[in-house]
């Protein structure tokens, strides 16, 4: 079992930037792709990044792809998200996933493991 826990949330100002991070527990994430979701009220939780088990690939949602940065650090069992020029749009609670396997993949429904998520907020 993976115990995943967010941490970095916040309320910031729109062009300003916050860092998440994921820190997982329980046995290592290396041979997982870990993935960082996102769910505003009354929409669906959608994919906003995902890197694979060895950190050499990246995948980004078209809404944040250039503004985000997703990154792991195997050592720490920690993934990282990087949020950059944030906008109101890009409030939700983001959550962390794992799934065991390589290669990342966009839909919420393969993932193993979540956490519980922190409050992203921002204003206009």
């Amino acid at each position: 079992q993976v115990q995943l826990l967010e941490s970095g949330g916040g309320l910031v100002q729109a062009g300003g930037s916050l860092s998440l991070s994921c820190a997982a527990s329980g046995r290592t994430i290396s041979n997982s792709a870990m993935s960082w979701f996102r769910q505003a009220p009354g929409k669906e939780r959608e994919f906003v990044a995902g890197i694979n088990r060895s950190g050499g690939s990246t995948f980004y949602a078209d809404s944040v792809r250039g503004r985000f940065t997703i990154s792991r650090d195997n050592a720490k069992n920690t993934v990282y998200l990087q949020m950059n020029s944030l906008k109101p749009e890009d409030t939700a609670v983001y959550y962390c996933a794992a799934r065991d396997a390589t290669m990342v993949v966009r839909s919420p429904s393969v993932y193993n493991y979540w956490g519980q998520g922190t409050q992203v907020t921002v204003s206009s």
